[in-house]
């Protein structure tokens, strides 16, 4: 099963990630991500055994993830794939050391694939027509987090859909 850990947002940051990603779809074109699967992923662990994927669901009901506050303030894109993602303009030292936390526990599980930079952002729209961010809505959002959810991305041929197998405790 393919699998990854990702920051899931409060509802009411969930609708305005909805509505800039309706912005950004209305300037922009490509594909629009359902509301459903708006997240920050943390690691993106790929195809997993189902022994495995069990194991990880309890390590992941078992971390305690200290509170954060993740502040969205800019407009970015990957040229590439044709993302358009919202994220923060300044790094942001408590999800690296997040990110950095996870990595080393799954490294120390024998899972490769930490990648050589950490981008934290939210994508909005994949194969995008146009990637210029000028006259998009500012943003400025406050994302308050203490929860990591794994969760098993489910393609059936037709759409990808993400289903939550476990959440970690709040510190």
């Amino acid at each position: 099963m393919r699998l990854f850990m990702a920051l899931v947002p409060p509802p009411e940051l969930h609708e305005r990630l909805s509505t800039l990603a309706d912005a950004a779809h209305a300037r922009c074109g490509g594909r629009r991500m359902p509301d459903e699967s708006l997240h920050l992923t943390l690691a993106f662990l790929g195809e997993v055994g189902d022994d495995l994927a069990g194991e990880l669901a309890e390590e992941v009901c078992s971390l305690a993830v200290p509170a954060g506050r993740w502040t969205l303030d800019a407009w970015g894109h990957f040229r590439r794939p044709g993302i358009v993602w919202v994220g923060g303009s300044r790094p942001d030292a408590a999800l690296q050391r997040l990110h950095e936390r996870l990595w080393a526990r799954l490294e120390g599980r024998g899972i490769p694939g930490r990648p050589s930079r950490f981008i934290p952002h939210v994508t909005l729209l994949r194969r995008a027509e146009r990637l210029e961010a000028d006259d998009l809505p500012d943003v400025d959002l406050e994302w308050t987090y203490n929860q990591v959810t794994l969760i098993h991305s489910i393609n059936d041929g037709q759409d990808v859909r993400y289903a939550p197998l476990a959440r970690s405790q709040a510190a």
